[in-house]
């Protein structure tokens, strides 16, 4: 049988024909490409600016630097996440305090969010974890209440959406990622968003070694630039957003009916009033079977992978017992836009299979 990957970049004649249209002209750094790249996004999320650069990583960097983040500082975050949600904490020589996550959507709790701010505390940064949105309204009203800066990093979660309203756009500043694995890809690649002029205006200051004209430098920056090539294969990925994410629905929504009522195992939730565009999709694998069902799997020909396998804080620093939970049960299946009806069916058969014998 064909090996069924966790993901597979949905690539087109359309990217390959723009990139070769970029090699031809000669123009390959942040160019006319990156900028109709730029308002490709701004104007599918409805938000004033958006500016490109060369990582998600890179791109929530200069999204917490924007705010003057500063050493001493604390940003109340989540530790269940990749790392560089917090590294970009670190970078800025802020603090990331940490808050445990709803068991039910893998996200902060913001229930929890009040009990851990002092007055260090400068901004509260979110993850849209596996593609599903946080609930913005009461994170933002506590945000509201105390004063405090908001950080959407929503690298995985382009498309998705909380009341109607597109996720990337609720915060001060927002981060989007299209590494590889993402809903849409650049190869490597990511985006700033905010409305605010000023810091619309430092960031592109920034991510070109701080000149605005060349060799006339007004302030640090680094080399956080994207390319016309990344962009073209952008333009091309974002015409077709909405299909790959319905796709990605359409498929979670196939596989939770075959999973339903499988003794051994959690599937995902879908918050109320919410568009989960299933960049994972992540079950909980209980009574300590996660890491054989995985094995079990790999061996029948289907990749399947845990996100992630630690929090992100040191063991014992602190307790975060639903996050430290996660971490020993969670395990993402494929879902990418590539999977046909009958990878789906042999998935969900291989999953019933170990948990049933």
């Amino acid at each position: 049988m064909n090996r069924i990957n966790i993901s597979k970049p949905f690539m087109g004649e359309e990217e390959i024909e723009a990139v070769r249209n970029v090699l031809l002209s000669g123009n390959l750094v942040q160019g006319v490409k990156v900028k109709e790249f730029e308002e490709a996004v701004s104007g599918f999320l409805g938000i004033k600016h958006a500016i490109a650069t060369s990582s998600g990583t890179t791109a929530l960097h200069l999204a917490i630097e924007s705010l003057g983040i500063k050493p001493g500082d604390e940003v109340i975050t989540t530790p269940f996440t990749f790392i560089a949600s917090s590294n970009c904490i670190l970078y800025n020589g802020a603090k990331p305090v940490f808050v445990d996550i709803d068991p039910k959507t893998f996200n902060i709790d913001p229930e929890k969010i009040e009990e851990k701010i002092t007055d260090k505390t400068k901004a509260v940064l979110v993850v849209h974890l596996y593609g599903q949105p946080c609930e913005m309204d009461k994170i933002m009203g506590v945000c509201k209440k105390h004063n405090l800066k908001l950080i959407e990093d929503s690298a995985q979660a382009i498309g998705a959406e909380y009341k109607g309203q597109k996720i990337g756009t609720f915060g001060d500043v927002s981060a989007l990622s299209f590494y590889a694995t993402k809903n849409i890809t650049t190869g490597e690649g990511g985006m700033l968003l905010t409305n605010n002029d000023v810091w619309a205006d430092k960031t592109r200051i920034r991510r070109q070694h701080g000149q605005r004209m060349i060799y006339e430098y007004e302030i640090l920056g680094y080399n956080y630039r994207m390319t016309d090539i990344q962009a073209a294969i952008g333009i091309e990925q974002m015409k077709k957003i909405e299909d790959l994410n319905n796709k990605r629905i359409e498929n979670a929504k196939t596989l939770a009916e075959l999973l339903s009522g499988i003794d051994g195992i959690v599937l995902p939730s879908v918050a109320p009033e919410t568009k989960h565009v299933f960049h994972q999709y992540t079950i909980r694998v209980l009574d300590g079977k996660r890491d054989a069902l995985k094995e079990q799997l790999n061996e029948k020909g289907i990749q399947s992978m845990i996100y992630y396998p630690q929090t992100i804080y040191q063991p014992g620093s602190e307790s975060c017992p639903e996050a430290e939970r996660a971490c020993k049960e969670v395990l993402s299946l494929p879902i990418h836009p590539h999977l046909k009806k009958e990878d789906i069916e042999r998935i969900a058969e291989e999953v019933k299979n170990y948990l049933e014998n």
